[in-house]
This record gives C-alpha cells, structure tokens and sequence, in this order.
C-alpha cells in the first residue's frame, strides 16, 4: 500500500489556524472518490477534502501481485513517499514563518485626533490615516493582532469647550465621543480601501453606523486577523480616551499600549520650552506620576501601572514608526519596562 497527501492549496491562510466557532457546526466537506486500475491488478483510489481551510487530496495504491523483477514500480524496495507539513495548531503568516519572534502579539495602539489632522489645514488628513493603514496593514499580514482607540481632539475637545455658552462639562465630553466615532468610521473606510478587514465598535449604541463594544466579540475579530477600532471612550464622561485605551488594553489582554503623538517620546522637560530638553528611553510608572510628565492623564498611567501594562509613546508622523512600535523595536519612550525585555502581563 503507497499512500501519498497532497494539499491543492495551502491549508494556512493569512493569521488564520483551523478552528471551528462553537456557536456553528463545522463545515461538511466535500468528499470525491475515484477508481481505476492500471496495470494488473493495480488499483488507486482518490478521495479529495474540501473545507475552509483549503482542500487536502489523498492518493492510496495497492497491488495484489508480488514483486517482480520486470516491474520496478513494485519492487520491495521502494517505499512511501509522504511529504512534511506544517503542524495543524500554528499560527503561520504569508511566508510561512511563526509570529512567535516578534515581541508583541496583541497590541493597542492609541492615535490621538491631533494627529490625524496632519499639518492642522483640515480636521483629518487623508495622507496620515493612510499612512496609518499602510502600516497597520504591513504588521497584520505578519500575525500581530492590532486594535486601535482614536481620540477626537481634531474635531472636538469637550474639556476645552464645557462651560462655553452654558455647555456644562458632561454634555462636552459626550459631544467629544461622537467626534471619536467620526474620527474611527474615516479611518475605517481607508484600512478597508487597501483590503484590510476593519470593525468599528463604539462604547455606547450606534448600530447603523458601527457594533456596540463587546469584549468578547473584539476578541473573536481580533482573532480572525481583523482590526478593531474602539471608539466613544469609555462611554462615561470626565474619562480620556488615554483612559479608554489602558482599559480597553486590560479588557482584551493585549501585551502593550502604543501612543502615537506628534512627538518623538517623553522628554525630561518640555522640549518647546527648553531646547536642550532631552528625550528619554525609559521612565518607570512612578517617574511619570512624580514629574507630572505630560504623556497621559493620571487615571491612565495608574490603570497601566496596576495592571503591569507597558506604553510606548512615539512620534506618528515619521514613516515606518507604527510597525517598528508595533513589532517591538527601538522607538520613542518606553514606559513601565526595559527596551530589551517588558514586565509580564500577570
């Protein structure tokens, strides 16, 4: 008996592994068996798979002759040929490499709305999100799993405007959320313009436009290779969405919080005040609260720092930043960790 397997197409698509929603029945496949004989008595049967995953093809040959020495085919001598494949429970990218050498899995990266409106001449700068997607898209063909919290600064800022004209503070901060959605359904529409499978989901209800947060569900997507973007804050007043990024970064246990600014890191003073101010490698949590750093607001840092999160803060506007943060190179200020080694998530 010779038994042979061959694959029509790869059984790994792009950061996909083979598994089955438990809410959903596995796909029934699609079996085609074939007869035939060759030669005395020869007989070869083929049986092809067909699923999700790709197809898989199964060739057996038997004989119910002996060995001759006139048919070298079925000489005693000759045995079956089974080519290796990968193992069945891999993550595996385009080229067939492990994820498991980069340094981060699951990342969130925060873009403040200042950033997205590139040299201020409008609200949002259709040159800085796709420079965003670009790059989005260049880690996630790779394995990484990237969700993304944006602010909305570019549009509206609710704690600069409460107060005005009898705007009292509660109602600013949810006038700021709806400028994050925005702010998400733009940048959306440009990662799924270069073919990159985006989802919207908003802390509180605006199902026409975008899903409701669900854990689990940003979970499943990240999973499936497709990027998340959390928008509406937290969904409460008197919170930033520097906070809604350590939370959302805790809820989906990603290993690290990315915040793109329009500066290179965390200086040791305020590099427009003082040109000599010189930019930091690494700051520790307590560094950041005792200084008053300017990098996030306190409620951020501290639900950072309690649940072992590391931030990198990098500037957004020089190209290739996003997937050297993304992939764990040297970039910006690392905070809460060393640039060789990050402190674990418990």
């Amino acid at each position: 008996m010779a038994l042979s397997i061959s694959f029509s197409r790869p059984i790994f698509s792009l950061n996909n592994t083979i598994s089955f929603h438990p809410s959903s029945p596995p796909p029934r496949p699609l079996c085609i068996f074939k007869f035939h004989h060759q030669n005395n008595n020869v007989s070869t049967t083929t049986t092809r798979y067909q699923g999700l995953c790709g197809s898989m093809v199964i060739n057996c040959s038997s004989s119910e002759l002996g060995p001759t020495s006139s048919d070298p085919m079925n000489s005693s001598s000759r045995k079956p040929q089974i080519p290796s494949m990968a193992p069945f429970n891999g993550t595996m990218n385009e080229v067939g490499m492990s994820n498991s050498s980069y340094k981060w899995h699951r990342v969130l990266l925060k873009v403040s709305g200042e950033a997205l409106a590139g040299d201020q001449t409008q609200n949002i700068d259709p040159k800085v999100t796709m420079s965003i997607a670009r790059e989005v898209a260049a880690v996630t063909r790779l394995g990484i799993e990237v969700a993304i919290v944006v602010g909305g600064g570019n549009i509206f800022r609710g704690s600069s405007w409460a107060g005005s004209s009898g705007l009292d503070r509660s109602s600013a901060d949810y006038i700021g959320m709806l400028a994050t959605v925005m702010n998400a359904m733009f940048l959306q529409s440009t990662m799924e313009s270069i073919g990159i499978p985006t989802r919207v989901q908003t802390a509180f209800r605006m199902s026409e436009v975008a899903e409701p947060y669900i854990r689990r569900r940003a979970v499943r997507h990240l999973e499936k290779g497709r990027v998340v973007i959390f928008a509406a804050g937290t969904g409460n007043p008197f919170f930033t969405t520097d906070t809604a990024a350590a939370l959302r970064c805790a809820e989906i246990n990603a290993e690290v919080v990315l915040k793109a600014t329009n500066v290179d890191g965390v200086y040791d003073d305020n590099p427009r005040h003082n040109p000599n101010a010189s930019l930091l490698e690494t700051v520790t949590y307590q560094d950041v609260m005792s200084r008053d750093l300017s990098v996030m607001d306190m409620t951020a840092i501290t639900l950072c720092h309690e649940n072992n999160i590391p931030v990198v803060v990098f500037n957004l506007n020089k190209p290739g930043n996003i997937s050297k943060a993304i992939m764990g190179e040297r970039v910006g200020t690392l905070i809460g960790g060393t640039k060789d080694s990050a402190p674990a998530r418990p």
